[in-house]
Parts: structure tokens; C-alpha cells; sequence
């Protein structure tokens, strides 16, 4: 019988945020089928990882491990064997290969993605800045800003500021709604900082009724209407052809594809 839904054990000598973004990516290549991460993460010792090989073979999980300490590594191959666990090491083979071609040691120290260097605080910074000035709150953000997204509600314009923020990007986002006029600034900034988000009436309509649903509200409110989704929708784009800005579908699309466009587009 096929599974519909299985468990990863994500095993790290560190956070285990590596080896749980390589899952979740090819976990998605399965959607709607289900895969529920279990993290292990600053594992330092054999008993450690006796205990999760435990709890992996009773639930028939798949193991992913980023162990760069390499008696940890060694002994992960050698148990997950012996116990009949599927085990990845996602990063042995890498490191392997790398050491042969630059023909050294590894450091073998986990946690060195998460160094604090100057990139650390910028993306900090840039963080910080996304949380200030995100939905036009404080509109001095938006002269301010490496970025700036517009668009009317629900087109993602904050998850969005948060990733583009992890790139080390300072982001200010600016709502678009028929009853306000937009800020001043924003037809101030260079166009080639400026991104509208916009996105199909009949994806929106789905979007705004699940938030609806989440807030316990009825989702007849004016909010969810497909006469007050184009009517908002037709007013940004007018928005938006006036600033003259880049204009990017988010229909479907995951924010780090998004995110993703916005960068290549900068680099141009």
C-alpha cells in the first residue's frame, strides 16, 4: 500500500535548518501528499543519535543528516545500517569531494553558516527595518528602502519583505486600497525600487475567505467579494501604471519565486 504521508528525521551538528530547507523542498515536488519534519538538531553525542535512530525506526521515518563532525557522521552510517533506517548524509559527500579537490581538511565545525559576521547584522538590520516600516506605518521607510513593494491586501507583501530581509535586503511595503491615497513618497522613489504585486481575482477571492475563516468571520464580508476584489484590483493597476514600476504576478507563486524575480530584475 502507498504511503500518503511519511516523517523525516532531520539530524544536525548544528541548528538543522539546512538539512530541513533541502526537505521541504523535496517535499513540495509531493504536494498534497504529507511529510512531517522532525528536527534533531546540536546533536554532540552517540546517545543522541541512538535516540532519534529509536524513534525513527519506530515510526518507519527517513533519516536526513548534516553532521560535519566526522565520528558523528561515522557513526550515523554505520547505525542507521545496522538498523535497516534509511539514512541521507547530505553533506559528507560534498565536503568529501571538496577536500579532494582542494586537497585539505575540512574545518569539521558545525555552526559556521551562522558565524556573526558584517552579513549576520545586515541581515539583521535589514529585518528589523521590514518589521518598522511594513504596511506603509512609518512612510519615511519608503525613501529609505533598497525595495519597495505595493499592492492591495493579501498579495504577500510581508512574507515577501521577510525573505527579500534574509537576502539582506532593507524592504518597505506600501498597502493599496481605493479609500486611501497612497503616500507621497512613493511616487518619489526611482521606479527600478518600486515592485507592484498584483494577482487573479478568482486567487485572491480564495485567499481573503480562508483569512476570513481563520478570523471566525463570516465570508460574505465586503472584504472577499469578487465586486470589491476588482474594484481594488483595477485601482492598483492604475496605481501602478502611474509609478511606472515593475508589476509581478504572485498568483500561485511561492514568495521565495517571487523574491527570487524581484532580485534578477534588480540585477538587471
Amino acid at each position: 500500500m502507498e504511503a500518503t504521508s511519511i516523517t523525516v528525521y532531520v539530524v544536525s551538528d548544528s541548528a538543522g535548518d539546512t538539512g530541513e530547507l533541502a526537505v521541504r523542498a523535496a517535499a513540495a515536488q509531493f504536494h498534497p501528499l504529507k511529510v512531517q519534519i522532525r528536527r534533531a538538531g546540536f546533536i554532540q553525542r552517540e546517545a543522541a543519535i541512538d535516540a532519534v535512530l529509536e524513534a525513527a525506526q519506530s515510526e518507519r521515518a527517513v533519516v536526513l543528516y548534516t553532521l560535519v563532525i566526522d565520528a558523528l557522521r561515522a557513526y550515523m552510517a554505520s547505525e542507521s545500517a545496522r538498523r535497516g533506517i534509511s539514512a541521507i548524509d547530505l553533506l559528507g559527500p560534498l565536503i568529501d569531494q571538496m577536500e579532494q579537490r582542494f586537497g585539505c581538511q575540512s574545518r569539521h565545525e558545525p555552526g559556521l553558516n551562522h558565524v556573526l559576521d558584517a552579513g549576520y547584522f545586515r541581515k539583521v538590520e535589514a529585518v528589523e527595518f521590514a518589521v518598522r516600516y511594513d504596511d506603509a506605518r512609518d512612510v519615511t521607510g519608503v525613501s529609505k528602502a533598497d525595495i519597495v513593494l505595493t499592492g492591495v491586501s493579501r498579495t504577500s507583501k510581508t512574507p515577501l519583505s521577510m525573505v527579500l530581509a534574509h537576502r539582506t535586503y532593507k524592504v518597505a511595503n506600501v498597502p493599496l486600497v481605493p479609500e486611501l491615497t497612497p503616500p507621497r513618497e512613493l511616487f518619489l522613489v526611482p521606479k527600478a525600487k518600486v515592485f507592484g504585486l498584483t494577482i487573479r481575482p478568482d486567487a485572491l477571492n480564495a485567499i481573503r475567505v480562508e483569512r476570513l475563516k481563520a478570523l471566525g468571520l463570516p465570508n460574505t464580508a465586503s472584504y472577499a467579494t469578487a465586486e470589491r476584489i476588482q474594484q481594488e484590483l483595477e485601482y492598483a493597476h492604475g496605481i501602478m501604471k502611474k509609478l511606472g514600476c515593475v508589476i509581478i504576478d504572485v498568483s500561485n507563486k511561492a514568495v521565495e519565486e517571487t523574491a527570487s524575480l524581484i532580485m534578477e530584475q534588480l540585477e538587471k
